[in-house]
């Protein structure tokens, strides 16, 4: 059993920079600006030999309630609800303020058992800051630098005892690596313009409030993963930030968290591009789908805010029709309708899901393939290039993930990029790769004789 750790504080003691420090890679966003972090971010933490799962929470804010001040205060306590053991951290330049001494004393109320953390202790003026925690009343407190990486290893004697409370003849505990592979999660990417209701949506499909949501724009910033299963089947959700046009991302959070949601995408193999209804395949929506195709990644298009659309016959109509003519690289992928505010349609979603994968993981054979060739060449043969045939002779399928083909060609550099567009057009078609982008590569047979010819002259 593994040990559940938060990271709880005022805004800007740097929470974001230890998470990253103990997880070992830059997922949280980090910036001198306070109130970066607003969503719980979950990650697999390593600690010398101790392994825990460790939460960076928002920085606990006194905001009123529904304001989203007060959500991101509700999330951090659910968090803190969540944990096994706190780590509660102050700054070292600023001294102890009056907030932290109020959220001290909330901690404290939660009854788990808290690490008291001073960070910013890499020069000297942190020793003061150091005595004057203790006025917190948390026990003794432990000076750090999360950012040049001091005091983990007392942060490390400190988070020991409560592994051995957990198990003390066996604190760690080794994954099987074949079974951890053969229950790898389907990783989900949900990705829109802002306001398009990507939390709202997570936390319909999840079944509780895990993330923040609200009637602002904007309101994610970091890609939140939420571990979740559909059937028998586990899966990592991935929430993004909102992704406007380019010319309109100007603050440093925002381009960080364009960043951080492209990454998201790299890493999906699914990507559900979610649409506003009353919206639907604006300019924007149409570069994410782009965006989508080109990293190769299986692709759905959920069509959010369905009870607002009066005439809903027509307009599926009109969007299936928009879709195959706006997205031709990835004619007739899935399109599915819903509310996520009231959950009606919601459950059309996974098995739209799982039938893009299933195609993106297509595998055609060689014999199937190369009888489709012939005879896709038959019926409409390539044009000639300087008088001279263009001859097809062979395709094979390279890898899945997304379905790629090589065929070999005898002019493979002069066959028009139109006649490319056929064949995977009639690839689609015919072995019915709908909606997931296809890979075609065209390569040149070597000439035989070329050697000879040159070893003659």
């Amino acid at each position: 059993m593994s040990l559940t750790v938060a990271i709880v504080g005022r805004p800007n003691v740097g929470k974001s920079t230890l998470f990253n420090r103990l997880v070992g890679q830059r997922l949280a966003l980090v910036d001198d600006a306070p109130g970066v972090t607003r969503d719980r971010r979950e990650g697999s933490a390593r600690l010398a030999d101790l392994e825990f799962q460790i939460f960076d929470t928002a920085g606990l804010d006194d905001a009123p309630a529904g304001t989203l001040g007060g959500r991101m205060k509700d999330q951090t306590l659910a968090g803190i609800a969540e944990a096994d053991v706190c780590l509660f951290m102050t700054d070292a330049r600023a001294g102890i303020t009056p907030v932290d001494q109020q959220f001290g004393d909330l901690v404290r109320k939660s009854e788990r058992p808290v690490i008291l953390l001073v960070n910013k202790c890499e020069a000297r003026a942190g020793q003061s800051a150091l005595y004057e925690a203790y006025e917190l009343g948390l026990g003794e407190p432990i000076a750090i630098s999360a950012e040049h990486g001091e005091g983990l290893s007392e942060l490390y004697d400190a988070l020991l005892p409560y592994f051995e409370a957990v198990d003390p003849d066996a604190p760690l505990e080794e994954a099987d690596e074949q079974t951890a592979d053969e229950n790898k999660p389907l990783r989900i990417a949900i990705m829109g313009r802002p306001n398009t209701g990507k939390s709202t949506l997570i936390n319909k499909l999840i079944g509780a409030d895990r993330l923040l949501t609200g009637p602002e724009a904007g309101v994610t910033r970091d890609a939140i993963s939420v571990d979740w299963q559909w059937k028998t089947q586990p899966v990592k959700l991935f929430d993004t930030a909102g992704l406007r046009r380019r010319s309109r991302v100007e603050e440093k959070v925002e381009k960080l968290s364009v960043a951080d949601a492209l990454r998201a995408v790299r890493f999906a193999e699914v990507v559900v591009l979610l649409l506003d209804a009353q919206q639907p395949f604006e300019k924007q929506d149409l570069h994410l789908a782009d965006l989508a195709a080109r990293e190769g990644r299986a692709l759905v298009i959920a069509v959010n805010k369905w009870d607002l659309v009066k005439n809903k016959d027509k307009v599926r109509a009109d969007l299936r029709e928009r879709a195959d003519r706006l997205l031709p690289q990835v004619r007739g992928v899935p399109l599915v309708m819903f509310s996520a505010a009231t959950g009606r349609g919601i459950d059309r979603l996974m098995p739209a899901v799982m039938e893009a994968y299933g195609t993106w993981n297509i595998r055609v054979g060689t014999g199937e393939l190369n009888r489709w060739l012939s005879e896709t060449v038959d019926r409409h043969p390539p044009p000639a290039s300087k008088g001279r045939r263009i001859r097809l002779r062979y395709a094979t399928q390279a890898k899945t993930r997304p379905p790629t083909f090589v065929a070999f060609s005898s002019r493979a550099g002069e066959l028009p990029e139109a006649y490319s567009r056929y064949l995977i057009n009639s690839l689609r078609e015919d072995f019915g790769i709908w909606g997931s982008p296809i890979r075609l590569h065209l390569r040149q047979r070597k000439n035989p004789y070329a050697s000879k010819e040159r070893s003659r002259s």
